[in-house]
């Protein structure tokens, strides 16, 4: 039961930033000497930070304790289709330092070695005695990567080195910590769950445009990962493609659609890969790209409201902020023009937690598992 109260607290924290002692009574209907002695041992253990003193018109001062930023850190690591990062978090969420490798395709040892060097040069850039704090390590990846063999050109033989390889227990004895693996569009999703800013709806798609199009759905505050871990996964959704038929999300938003064009036209695309804060692409290039992509975003998300009557749909991706911008207002545009009789339309939001959510969303999975608790376990807010 204590466990259970001191996940709730943190949590409460996390949520709604810097509390009082007769704040976190209130909202969780706990004993002011309970709470206390919650927050006491939380604060022991270096996980609370104490504020300065709120004085008010009666008694004693308040004093508001948040969240430690050094109380805890963890790995986050996305192996993508052409790249793969890792990150060390902070326990606020904020990353601190980040190590990538880019690559024409992934395979088991390319990511193993990755690993085996960056962990260590991560890990010592923290001070000696706060390294025992790393509480984890999440890893965010496409699933069943020995499928996606035509799609990004590479060898089938070395591909299906996924299939017998135990990444969890390969990463857990190279690293000696505790290793949790997600889906990474589903981890993506995560991070706006657990890191996002701003108004959070209780009932969100979430689609993130990396070099293949994928998604995170959020029921009553909770991500749903489905039977497999794979639910959301919006890559194939059906949506209308050229000349009248069918194609899939996949053909639509996906960032290797655009690559494709910009080889095309003649325009490298290399460097999407490698950053993600400037496109040099033309804008014919772009514009074909973005109104395609919004329109399939467009039908998925129609599709998705008829069955789950979702609040909001959030969009975020690997690209520059102003082109998210543009692909979410484009999407919106995109919405409103289909026939909607019956729907009650959801808002269409731009993401917060941008490029590295993939990432922090994996880091974020070891933390939510150690210290945070179901978000429909949360008290009601009064």
């Amino acid at each position: 039961m204590r466990a259970q109260n001191e996940r709730l607290v943190l949590t409460l924290l996390r949520r709604h930033g810097a509390l009082a002692k007769s704040d976190i009574a209130r909202m969780t209907g706990l004993s002011a000497q309970t709470v206390s002695v919650i927050m006491r041992a939380l604060e022991k253990d270096g996980l609370l930070a104490r504020g300065t003193p709120q004085r008010g018109r009666i008694g004693q001062p308040s004093i508001p304790m948040s969240l430690a930023a050094d109380g805890a850190f963890f790995f986050g690591l996305k192996i993508g289709r052409r790249s793969a990062d890792l990150v060390l978090i902070d326990f606020l969420g904020r990353i601190l330092c980040m190590r990538r490798r880019v690559y024409r395709y992934p395979t088991p040892d390319v990511v193993t070695a990755f690993a085996q060097e960056a962990v260590p040069e991560l890990t010592a850039t923290l001070p000696v005695m706060m390294r025992h704090r790393i509480g984890g390590l999440g890893v965010a990846m496409p699933f069943q990567l020995w499928s996606w063999v035509q799609a990004l050109g590479a060898p089938q033989g070395e591909m299906d080195a996924w299939r017998s390889c135990d990444m969890q227990a390969e990463l857990a004895a190279l690293t000696g910590l505790p290793v949790f693996i997600r889906n990474d569009a589903t981890a993506a999703c995560g991070a706006e769950l657990v890191f996002g800013k701003g108004e959070r709806p209780k009932d969100f798609l979430y689609f993130y445009c990396g070099t293949f199009i994928g998604g995170g759905l959020v029921l009553n505050g909770q991500l749903f990962t489905g039977r497999s871990g794979n639910a959301g996964g919006v890559g194939p959704m059906p949506v209308p493609g050229a000349a009248g038929g069918m194609a899939r999300l996949f053909d639509a938003a996906s960032m290797a659609v655009l690559a494709d064009a910009m080889d095309a036209a003649g325009e490298p695309s290399d460097h999407l890969w490698a950053q993600h804060a400037q496109w040099e692409v033309s804008r014919p290039v772009l514009d074909r790209w973005l109104e395609t992509a919004a329109e399939g975003l467009a039908w998925a998300t129609l599709s998705a409201a008829a069955l789950t009557e979702i609040e909001a749909v959030l969009i975020d991706g690997w690209m520059p902020v102003a082109i998210r911008a543009e692909l979410t207002a484009r999407t919106a545009a995109a919405l409103h023009r289909l026939d909607l009789s019956g729907i009650d339309p959801p808002a269409i939001r731009e993401g917060t937690v941008g490029a590295d959510a993939r990432a922090l969303g994996a880091a974020a999975t070891p933390l939510s598992q150690r210290y945070l608790i179901d978000q429909n376990a949360l008290p009601a807010e009064g």
